[in-house]
């Protein structure tokens, strides 16, 4: 629980606060970008929200944050609010919200599938998304992108009976998954879902592309809404620089709409802008 006494000084006056425990996982600046702010290292609040729809945006950023970093002296009912996740995206797609200490904050995704739903990455195993889990028809598998992402993954499979998929190469993060990916061609696990293996920001990093409409990125691909451009992060790649941005480069011949990632912006765009997006980030990062 956040601590009003230890709150950044940063923060506007007003009902809600960012205190000194935040890991700056990017989650409250995604949800509710009208309110938190990024100052070095950590959020803030930068505007009191101003509206009712702004108001439930903060509140649905303090569930979602890993570390219970975000406070609040406003007497809104967060359980009302906690209905709102999994939240839609788009179609069967869906942000689940609540993330992981586990995962450094990283976003995980749920999609709705007739022959068996997906779980991309892992969420924190909280008891109202189980139950919502449940209530939306369980889960067959669990993508993890890569290593750093399967925060409660292993107890979520126990749960529903799921399978798991990881990187033959990623597999120290979830020795016991079901289903390893070897390699570096892309497997099409039913005409709908095809894994795309990105090997650079970890050995065994993969995407998912589902529906030749989302592609499911971890950390390998997002867009900035400060520049205004789809971007990778050189600092936060742990394996090859090099081998990311030849794992970029097989991606821009690929039609997609939605860039999903674990950590940075989300975004939809025609896939000839994204084609187009595609290759200008490739030069950035040959250069």
């Amino acid at each position: 629980m956040a601590d009003f006494k230890n709150k950044v000084s940063e923060n506007v006056d007003g009902d809600f606060f960012v205190d000194r425990t935040c890991i700056d996982c990017d989650t409250c600046r995604q949800l509710a970008p009208a309110v938190f702010a990024e100052a070095s290292m950590y959020s803030f609040v930068h505007s009191q929200p101003q509206s009712a729809d702004e108001t439930r945006a903060a509140i649905r950023a303090l569930l979602a944050c890993p570390v219970g970093s975000i406070g609040t002296l406003h007497h809104a009912d967060a359980k009302s609010v906690m209905s709102d996740f999994p939240m839609p995206i788009e179609g069967p797609v869906y942000y689940c919200g609540f993330a992981s200490r586990d995962s450094y904050g990283a976003a995980s995704y749920f999609i709705r599938h007739p022959e068996g739903n997906w779980l991309v990455d892992s969420p924190r195993s909280v008891t109202h998304l189980v139950r919502r889990f449940e209530q939306m028809g369980g889960i067959r598998y669990i993508f993890l992108t890569h290593r750093d992402d399967v925060a409660e993954a292993a107890s979520l499979a126990r749960r529903f009976g799921s399978r798991r998929i990881i990187h033959q190469d990623d597999l120290s993060a979830q020795p016991d998954a079901e289903i390893v990916i070897e390699g570096t061609a892309p497997i099409r696990i039913s005409p709908d879902f095809r894994i795309i293996p990105t090997p650079g920001h970890s050995p065994g990093h993969c995407v998912l592309l589902f529906a030749g409409r989302f592609l499911f990125t971890g950390d390998h691909l997002w867009w900035s809404a400060q520049r205004r451009m789809l971007d990778a992060y050189r600092l936060a790649c742990w394996h090859s620089w090099e081998e990311q941005t030849a794992s970029m480069q097989r991606l821009v011949d690929e039609t997609f709409f939605w860039v999903l990632p674990g950590h940075g912006g989300r975004v939809c765009l025609p896939p000839h802008e994204m084609r187009r997006e595609m290759a200008a980030l490739v030069r950035r990062m040959s250069a």
